[in-house]
């Protein structure tokens, strides 16, 4: 589904994140998007059960707030929720993870960040005991972002399948690996895959998400190289030509919470 007046939006935006990043701005450029985290197995590599993913996904989710997204903004998913007192994710399924979308982008309506870790296959990445296709992925996006500014971050192995279907002018889509190629660090006793652990380490030092997925493809590639894997997973970007501009003006400071 396409809808029109990207051209508008993008002239509005650019207005009003210039405002937001003048010396008197008061909130976070994030303050009024919504976001979706979610960890979608725990199986290791081995088939053993591993935190791998739910480590990612409980603190990828603590260093979005820390830049400005709002608690109240934010959902966490997980395979096994009720292990998760502390975080309280909902389950990791289709419709529940839609659903939050929906509800989500109506309260906080000036962009979308969507950040997927799991296994993953040719065909798409592993949602419990279901594979999130990229076809159904794109239609969910288009139904709850829209044009809004949207990020999504799919951190599995052959996810580079997930960027022909939603490559978009107002997205950006980074990818853990070549649509034709493994990641690495699901095991059972790896703390985070290493593209998580990378765009976690990198995060507190990037100006924004494009310095952000120049710097995780680095680290990638510099880890696989220490820890002799091949072949390498070769981390994808696509960036919206509208969208490009508007990246350094979504600054990734931390900000104070009074």
């Amino acid at each position: 589904m396409r809808i029109c007046g990207l051209k508008f939006w993008g002239a509005a935006a650019l207005c009003g994140l210039v405002l937001a990043t003048a010396p008197a701005r008061a909130a976070s450029p994030f303050a009024d998007w919504s976001a979706v985290v979610v960890a979608g197995d725990d199986h290791g590599s081995g088939g053993g059960r591993t935190e791998a993913f739910d480590n990612a996904r409980r603190d990828v989710s603590r260093s979005l707030l820390a830049v400005g997204f709002r608690p109240a903004n934010l959902k966490q998913f997980s395979v096994k929720p009720e292990r998760y007192r502390d975080t309280r994710p909902g389950k990791s399924d289709l419709d529940g993870l839609y659903d939050a979308m929906v509800a989500l982008t109506a309260q906080a309506p000036g962009g979308c960040l969507v950040y997927l870790t799991s296994h993953g296959t040719p065909q798409g990445m592993v949602l419990d005991q279901r594979v999130l296709a990229p076809g159904i992925l794109a239609g969910m996006l288009d139904r709850t972002c829209a044009d809004r500014p949207t990020v999504v971050v799919v951190s599995a192995c052959f996810s580079g399948v997930f960027v022909p279907r939603l490559a978009g002018p107002n997205r950006m889509v980074l990818t853990a690996a070549r649509r034709d190629r493994t990641s690495f660090g699901c095991g059972e006793t790896d703390r985070y895959p290493y593209f998580d652990e990378c765009f976690l380490g990198a995060m507190p030092s990037a100006g924004d998400f494009l310095s952000l997925a120049g710097a995780v493809r680095t680290c990638v590639g510099d880890r696989e190289r220490a820890e002799k894997v091949s072949p390498p997973s070769e981390p994808q970007l696509s960036v919206g030509a509208q969208l490009r501009p508007l990246l350094p003006l979504l600054g990734l400071a931390p900000v104070r919470r009074d």
